[in-house]
């Protein structure tokens, strides 16, 4: 879709995932939109969020507004950073370059996944723009090591360190496509894949994508195998002090959702706290981000930087976040639906959308800075 497209069909995120689902094949849409066991808690995210009501304040005159903010010394210009998404690749050709070019055109952070289709390399080398870097703790502490190594010396300049991971989750929407790892495709697979031309057509230009930061183990079949050799269950701070250690700059710890948690986190020398169930993709049933955000943030104060996703759709999603005490939200569906739609502009045009949805929920609301976003808007 060109811009003109995304503008008709995609006027939202939510117009965005029914295209992505008309666009990829079912698998692949299911691959982004499905979660862990029942899908409860990626229900709840979008759930809780939608629960709380605002007071706005309509006589309070906001006649210019900044969503502008500043995070580790980079200026966003907007609250909206790229979250880490895996296989982004298997979407539209070399996914993860197209979405850094547009959050740096945006002027945001782009956040890459450890299973991206191109390398941490490539993407710190091709595009503009501030980055931070996913890892993860392996059984092999000494892949952990080489992971931040290498982002180090690529330029990122945040690692995000990942523990809410520890076991492979079971997706139930990945069993029954047969997108399990091994993959088990069978005919209604590879009919779901024919059926969509215009998908295959643009895969030409990416053949074979596979998840390249793993050395000679690359092939999409290899992921599985990969990730149930080395995720590993038995994680402690001092995991964390020891990933601390290694990095030289900002150091984002992404999956907590217990406030004593957060405190040990600070304590550990962690910069951020990413708020986080994961998007609902690892334990069903557990407490939407949303929901643990007030109490992570009154846990650490103002001494570390509170980030929180999962389940944000609008706009007012964002406000809703920050006026609980999130410095930003990260999103990672809306831009995976946005990539899938349109490539670079894709996203682009979600990150758009978010913006333009803020700036008019603040007008609506009386409020022209984000600065006077606090919870005194919530009503009673």
């Amino acid at each position: 879709m060109n811009r003109a497209a995304l503008q008709r069909y995609g006027y939202s995120i939510h117009a965005l995932r029914l295209e992505a689902r008309k666009r990829l094949p079912r698998m692949l849409f299911d691959m982004v939109d499905g979660a862990a066991g029942d899908e409860v808690t990626v229900k709840r995210n979008v759930d809780d969020i939608a629960a709380l009501q605002v007071v706005p304040k309509v006589l309070a005159g906001a006649a210019t507004r900044s969503q502008a903010t500043e995070l580790f010394g980079h200026k966003l210009a907007s609250p909206i950073i790229v979250a880490p998404t895996g296989l982004a690749g298997l979407l539209w050709p070399h996914a993860e370059l197209s979405a850094a070019r547009a959050a740096a055109r945006f002027g945001t952070i782009y956040t890459t996944s450890h299973a991206s289709t191109s390398t941490m390399e490539e993407i710190a080398a091709e595009t503009k723009g501030p980055k931070w870097m996913q890892v993860f703790l392996y059984k092999d502490r000494g892949l952990t090591a080489e992971f931040v190594s290498r982002a180090q010396a690529a330029g990122y300049q945040g690692l995000v360190l990942t523990v809410d991971n520890q076991v492979m989750a079971v997706r139930d929407r990945d069993a029954r496509n047969g997108l399990m790892f091994p993959m088990k495709l069978r005919a209604r697979g590879f009919l779901d894949l024919a059926s969509h031309p215009g998908w295959l057509l643009r895969m030409r230009r990416a053949p074979n994508p596979t998840f390249v930061n793993y050395g000679t183990r690359t092939s999409i079949g290899a992921f599985g195998p990969v990730m149930a050799e080395q995720l590993d269950p038995d994680i402690g701070w001092k995991d964390v002090e020891w990933v601390r250690s290694l990095w030289q700059g900002p150091m984002i710890l992404k999956g907590l959702l217990d406030p004593q948690e957060a405190r040990e986190a600070e304590a550990r020398g962690v910069d951020a706290i990413i708020v986080s169930n994961h998007g609902g993709r690892q334990l069903d049933g557990a407490v939407s981000g949303i929901r643990a955000l007030s109490a992570i943030v009154d846990a650490v104060g103002d001494k570390t930087v509170v980030l929180v996703d999962g389940g944000f759709r609008r706009g007012m999603d964002v406000v809703k976040a920050l006026a609980l005490g999130a410095r930003a939200v990260l999103i990672g569906r809306p831009q995976l639906w946005g990539v899938a739609c349109g490539g670079e502009e894709g996203v682009h045009w979600v990150l758009e959308i978010f913006a333009r949805e803020i700036d008019r929920a603040m007008a609506l609301g009386g409020w022209d800075g984000i600065g006077k976003l606090d919870r005194s808007i919530f009503a009673a």
